[in-house]
């Protein structure tokens, strides 16, 4: 995932950006999901999950709205459907 999130990254040092900000997600709520699927009672861990997917939508949203052309890259790179 590191590798995904250099390819999005608008400069070397960049941490913070939507599309930096969007791949983390991505990977953390992978993570969770695995998670989930393993341990059906963790309820901590499913409002956790839902927080995530909810934060990713929103950074979606905004990079749709604003940068049409790194959203429809985001969405190529992390193969997010859309």
């Amino acid at each position: 995932m590191v590798k995904k999130t250099q390819e999005l990254a608008i400069h070397e040092k960049d941490t913070g950006s939507s599309e930096i900000q969007i791949a983390l997600l991505t990977e953390k709520i992978e993570i969770l999901s695995k998670h989930i699927k393993q341990f059906k009672k963790d309820k901590h861990s499913s409002v956790g999950l839902l927080k995530a997917v909810n934060r990713r939508k929103k950074l979606l949203d905004y990079l749709k709205r604003n940068k049409i052309d790194s959203y429809k890259n985001v969405l190529s790179k992390l193969n997010l459907r859309k």
